[in-house]
């Protein structure tokens, strides 16, 4: 009994400097090695900071040192403490083979966007090798058969990749040309609508090092090469790019001959044409082969030069705005350009502002309103004590005033472009629903203008001429979450109504099983009736209509507005993955371009355009599913 009340002393790790003599009541009395006498110490069974004590007043020049854990505790007769010990090893069931750990570091290296070189790291080895793997420890690859392991994933992405884009039905792609470092790269960008669970998913298909000029023909010819490695060149819906000459001219020459009916009526004849003539037109025929799919302009980008081009253009053509709005941002530019340039300058205006100037890039309007609304939110008074410090000229009241209403009509176009630049929610027809609703909020602000009265109308005139598409009328209905809710005309309801209710009926044919209560012929069975009774059934198409008609209004009459209520009406559920497979813009393609920037650095210029793809498109794609059989 008193060994076990002991057992917390003797399993001290400073206990053999004490030699143990008995328990008394609450405590146990030892006898201090050090000390050479027979005085005796008490100290309490549950604590030894009386005994710490005393070696640290007593014996403080002494350098305590601990003593070895016994092997065999069969010596003492102890019975097991109290609270038991924590075993944090990891038993040989949790550790993980050497190919999970391989994976593992494949998406370190990849997810981060980490060169290749680092699994050579003396560093990163040896944190490595601290990682039980089965029967051993862990050991990184190194470089040579670290690459040929990437190799063999991008190998499998791109299987995983044809497997998952053969069960899709539409799919849109976006395409662009990305320049750095004095390369061209052509990205290109897969994006549809998965029918089990109507989720947006996306892929990146390529980012291809484009070579020689960008010739409308070179671009074609390398976007329809991408389309057929793939296996999407009739598949594809539409391809979104700006509005770049080069990529307008490639898909208005290479589209496909529409077809003729009165092909069918032509006679076959028989032509012979010269071998040579066939070797020498060899490449003519190369390129009649070459077939694009339709072309779908950016819709933020066609915004971005509304904003940029034609609302400035309104502005320096009237002559009440022209000479108060050029002031007003020449005053602003002097401010960006001090306040950017001059260290000094920035800690001036932190201080009166408490904020940093924010300063516009070139190639985005969105950065310009941004820098122009932080400078409208700032008190006249402050402003101006920013201008005099800096020995600028100061803003007069009409200025100040003329930034604000400037920044009040365009901010309708600032949450138009943030919606339509969405990739995982946004659909193509959310465009026409977004511009119906910025020319409302536009024409809103009107009524508290004082000088730029006439900007709300030149904003909502150059977004008129793109509500004309038929499609992307019939994509906006085909959307729950608008149908006919967006719509103010009446008669343009009863339009997008009929051209819905077509487009079912086309479909109907299509349809291998109908509807219950449905019947596609009214033609009565007979037993023993033969094969020319089969023949001579026709189609009622009075059903016909009346199905697509009843979907058609039960379809508008509902009330629900997810994506998932498309489940229940599958001639719309058709056409809405059909027409909502593209995005309102090109955003997705500029994304791919922004993370190859991040693996493309100047301190990687020895990285090969190809290696630069895989690592590219495995980041893209299939990061997080390198570790999946870990979960």
């Amino acid at each position: 009994m008193e060994s076990s009340r002991s057992m917390g002393f003797l399993s001290w790790k400073y206990s053999h400097y004490f030699y143990f003599l008995m328990v008394k009541d609450r405590n146990i009395v030892v006898n201090c090695t050090l000390c050479g006498g027979s005085k005796s110490l008490s100290t309490s069974k549950t604590s030894n900071s009386n005994l710490m004590k005393h070696l640290q007043k007593q014996h403080a020049s002494t350098k305590l040192v601990e003593k070895e854990p016994e092997g065999d505790s069969s010596s003492v007769d102890a019975i097991p403490a109290k609270q038991r010990k924590l075993d944090f090893g990891q038993p040989a069931a949790q550790s993980i083979t050497q190919p999970q750990l391989h994976r593992l570091i494949a998406r370190y290296v990849v997810e981060d966007m980490k060169p290749i070189s680092t699994v050579e790291s003396h560093a990163f080895r040896q944190l490595i090798s601290h990682i039980p793997v089965r029967g051993r420890a862990g050991k990184a690859p190194f470089r040579k058969t670290f690459s040929s392991f990437l190799d063999q994933e991008y190998a499998n992405m791109g299987s995983e990749l044809k497997n998952t884009l053969d069960m899709v039905e539409y799919i849109s792609t976006t395409a662009d040309i990305w320049t750095v470092h004095n390369k061209s790269f052509l990205g290109v960008t897969a994006h549809w609508i998965n029918a089990q669970n109507m989720k947006r998913e996306k892929a990146a298909l390529a980012c291809r090092r484009f070579m020689g000029r960008h010739t409308y023909d070179s671009i074609a010819s390398e976007l329809d090469n991408i389309n057929s490695s793939h296996g999407l060149s009739f598949q594809i819906t539409s391809t979104v790019t700006d509005n770049g000459s080069n990529f307008v001219k490639a898909f208005k020459v290479y589209q496909p001959p529409p077809e003729s009916d009165d092909s069918e009526y032509e006679e076959d004849e028989v032509t012979f044409v010269s071998i040579g003539d066939v070797l020498q037109n060899g490449a003519d025929d190369a390129d009649d082969a070459i077939s694009l799919p339709p072309h779908q302009r950016c819709a933020s980008h066609t915004m971005n030069l509304i904003s940029c081009t034609d609302v400035e253009k309104w502005l320096l053509s009237e002559a009440a705005t022209k000479t108060i709005y050029r002031s007003a941002t020449t005053k602003c530019a002097g401010l960006w350009n001090k306040a950017s340039r001059s260290t000094v300058a920035a800690e001036i205006v932190e201080d009166i502002i408490t904020k940093k100037l924010l300063v516009p890039c070139t190639t985005r309007w969105n950065s310009f309103y941004n820098a122009l609304e932080r400078i409208s939110k700032i008190p006249l008074v402050e402003l101006n004590t920013i201008s005099s410090t800096l020995q600028l000229k100061c803003f007069n009241e009409r200025e100040h005033q003329c930034i604000r209403e400037y920044c009040a009509v365009m901010k309708p176009l600032t949450v138009a472009l943030d919606i339509l630049q969405g990739e995982d929610h946004c659909f193509y027809g959310t465009l026409l629903p977004t511009l119906e609703s910025l020319m409302t909020k536009t024409l809103a602000v009107k009524n508290g203008l004082q000088i730029l009265v006439g900007l709300p109308d030149a904003v909502s005139k150059q977004g008129l001429h793109i509500l004309g598409s038929e499609d992307a009328l019939l994509a906006a209905v085909t959307l729950p979450k608008f149908k006919l809710r967006w719509v103010h005309d009446q008669a343009r309801k009863d339009l997008a109504k009929a051209r819905l209710l077509v487009e079912c009926r086309k479909l109907l044919p299509e349809q291998d099983q109908l509807q219950p209560g449905t019947s596609a012929t009214n033609t009565t069975q007979h037993p023993g009736s033969s094969k020319e009774d089969e023949f001579f059934s026709f189609e009622e198409n009075e059903d016909i209509y009346a199905t697509a008609e009843g979907e058609v209004a039960e379809y508008l009459k509902s009330g629900a507005t997810g994506l998932d209520s498309l489940n229940h009406f599958p001639m719309i559920k058709k056409l809405s993955l059909k027409l909502n497979a593209a995005t309102p813009s090109s955003a997705p393609v500029e994304r791919l371009f922004s993370l190859g920037n991040l693996i493309l650095t100047p301190k990687r210029n020895k990285l090969s355009d190809h290696k630069f793809e895989k690592l590219l498109l495995l980041r893209y794609n299939f990061t997080l599913k390198v570790t999946s059989n870990l979960k």
